[in-house]
Order: C-alpha cells, then structure tokens, then sequence
C-alpha cells in the first residue's frame, strides 16, 4: 500500500503581517500534481489543518476545494487529525457523513479511537486516528487521575488501541505531538556546513513557529510507545525528521513559517507498504512560490542588482544589515527591490543585545581609551581600527584638558 503522509498546513496563517494563503494555494495545487503522478492509496494528514481552531473563510474554501479534488476527481480517501492549532469541533463536523465520500477525519479525542481499515492485495492496513489532546482532557475521557502528562495520556491512548488490535495485520497510528526518544534537555544549537542554524531539543529539530504544548517537558513522548505499529504519522515539528527509524516520521510543514526555517528542505512523506509490514520511505520535495530567506550586508549593496538579481528577489526576506553609520528609511529602500521583507535588524544592535561589557570589572584599572575600545567592540561586534583609535585618542586628551 502506498500512503502519502503530510501535515502541518497551518491555512489561514499569517506571518509578520503577510497572509500566507496565496503560497498555501500555490503549493497544495503543487500536491495535488504529486498526488495524481504518485496515485496513492490514502492521504494522511496529521494535524493543523488550519492555523487557528477559527479559521478565516479563504481558508475554509481553500481546504473545500483541496478536498473535494483529491476525493471526488482522484477517488483517494483522506485520513486526517486535528492538531493543536485547529477547533476540534469545527473539523469533526459532519465527519459521519463525509465517511462515505472517503473522508476520515477525527478532531475531537474519543475514548475509543476511530479505526479506519483500507484494503490491499495483502490484506487490512488499520489506521488509528489520534486527535491531539491536552492531558488534562485525556484524564477526563479516561478517568485515571494519573494521567498528568502528555506521554502518560498518549501511553493510556495506545494501551487501549492495542487490547483489540491485530498484531498479525498492519497497523499505522496517526497523531499529533512531541514525540522522541531523547530525555528533556537544554536547547543546543549546532552549526550547519551553509552557516544556517537549527534548534534542537530532546534530540528533535524545532521551529519558532510551533506553538508550544507545555512547559517543563511534560509535552515530550517517548516513541517507545509506538513501537508495535508499522508505522507511526506525526505532525507538529516543521521539519520533516524521523524518530529513531523511519517507522516513525514527521513529514514537516509544506511551507516555512518562520526564519528559523530557512535552512529546511520542505517535503511530503511517500511510504511503500509491502505484505510483512517492510517500508520503503520516499521524501518528495515541494518547491514553494516564494522561499524565505536572510540576507546580511551593507544596505546600498544588498539593494545592488547583481546581487539581489542571483535569487528570487519576490522572497520573503529578513534583512541584517551591517552598515555602522545612520540609515535613513532602510525599510523602504529594501522594499524597493525587495517587495516582501519580513524584517529588518542592524547586526551593531543585534551585538549589543546579545553581548554585555566587562567594563565594569576593573574598570578603575583601565585608560579612557581602554573603556572605549571595549563598549565600542561590544556594540559594533568589531575592532577599533587605528583610524578611530586616533580620532578617539585626542577627543579622550581634549576632555582631559578641560577638566584639569
């Protein structure tokens, strides 16, 4: 059986005050060209369809005519799951209907997990739809007080799944979450080979734009508990990245959301199923309308057209400049060139803030100049130069003159 596995949509979202449905429109007319070339078995979503549990009508109609594409003109069911950012309620309506148009979608948790079984040559493929839920709502349903967490609910969830499930037939679990096999730990941030950073935590890849589900790791889920399915869906870290092996996948966001994203290769996740349960795991990558990018440098030669000509310059864009003198309007002169900036920083004052002088140690030891050199070093990130250091020099002994 072939799955294509996708998630994270987030339709309907904005970003620094730019709507992202015209790129969400581009890019799920891209998926739909995959989905006829691949013609897959089924279409898991897992979670965060939309971006918010009321979404904006754009985005409704948007998802209709995604839907109504894959179901009607292509015959392909659709498995999907509410995530963190949707309304349960509002994606769970009327689901006992679209059944019989081969739209499973569950966004409300039940203490009986909805199970979908599609047929292939080899037999059943269970699907076990699993709506995210706050632990606390996972107590309730299951009345066990000792459900605190999220790894205590889901572990409550899956044991339920498996007191009826067939071992013998292939199963798959869909659902929403933090889910690793790395104890909670600070966040370390490593250096990639194209200057780019990433963020991890628990050994997992995030992003700016994830919401949060907790704080003090009681969001994480050890993948442990997914280890008797062939294969486990998961939505709600942007970058697709397995856990542990590819039984257990995220498929990512279709698109970025959020600067800390520019360095990820957005894809879909294309499984293979054979008749034991093996998986062949293809990545297909989705090229967007617009990518989303940082540039860093001088503003007069960012805004150069041999420079912003060597890409997109209809990207968004996150501009550090670098300039040390005043700039005048800079927004507007990178807009100029650059129509869809994001944002803008100065690298001096990105230095400052992030770096504090230690002036103060010992400052009754050190010359004027000495001072100088580090506050100067400490908002600019750079070296006084001899030039400065002589300009510096006689205004330190002009000062000096008159205060004797």
């Amino acid at each position: 059986m072939k799955i294509i596995h996708t998630g994270d949509w987030h339709i309907g979202k904005i970003v620094n005050e730019f709507s992202m449905i015209p790129d969400q429109g581009f890019i799920l007319r891209e998926f739909l060209k995959v989905i006829k070339e691949e013609n897959p078995d089924a279409i898991v979503i897992a979670g965060d369809l939309y971006d918010r549990s009321i979404p904006p009508i754009e985005a409704v109609e948007l998802l209709n005519d995604v839907f109504t594409k894959i179901l009607n003109e292509y015959k392909i069911p659709i498995l999907a799951i509410g995530g963190n950012h949707d309304g349960g309620e509002r994606i769970s309506f009327g689901n006992k209907l679209f059944k019989n148009n081969g739209l499973y979608i569950e966004g409300v948790l039940k203490k009986d997990i909805s199970k979908v079984s599609l047929k292939d040559q080899f037999g059943n493929v269970n699907f076990y739809l699993i709506p995210y839920a706050d632990p606390s709502l996972v107590r309730h349903i299951y009345e066990d007080s000792d459900i605190k967490t999220h790894e205590d609910g889901m572990r409550k969830i899956i044991e339920n799944i498996k007191s009826d499930m067939n071992l013998n037939e292939r199963n798959i679990a869909v659902a929403h979450g933090y889910v690793t096999y790395v104890k909670e730990k600070d966040n370390n941030i490593s250096e990639e080979a194209n200057e780019d950073y990433k963020t991890l935590r628990a050994g997992m890849e995030i992003s700016d734009s994830e919401r949060p589900l907790s704080i003090g790791g009681t969001d994480l889920i050890n993948g442990d508990i997914f280890k008797d399915f062939t294969y486990t869906a998961l939505g709600h870290l942007h970058g697709p990245q397995k856990v542990g092996s590819d039984r257990i996948r995220y498929s990512g966001s279709l698109l970025k959301y959020s600067f800390s994203e520019t360095h990820q290769k957005k894809s879909i996740t294309i499984i293979n199923i054979d008749k034991n349960g093996e998986l062949d795991v293809k990545i297909k990558p989705m090229i967007s309308l617009r990518d989303m990018r940082i540039i860093k440098g001088n503003l007069e030669e960012i805004i150069k057209p041999e420079v912003y000509n060597l890409e997109n310059k209809d990207d968004y864009i996150y501009a550090i400049l670098t300039d040390e003198g005043e700039i005048i309007d800079p927004i507007s002169k990178l807009r100029s060139v650059y129509p869809n900036v994001m944002g803008l920083s100065r690298e001096y004052i990105n230095a400052r803030e992030s770096s504090r002088t230690s002036a103060s140690n010992g400052y009754k030891n050190r010359t004027k100049l000495e001072l100088f050199k580090e506050f100067y070093n400490s908002i600019t990130g750079k070296e006084l130069d001899n030039k400065k250091e002589e300009v510096m020099t006689k205004i330190i002994e002009e000062v000096e003159k008159e205060e004797i």
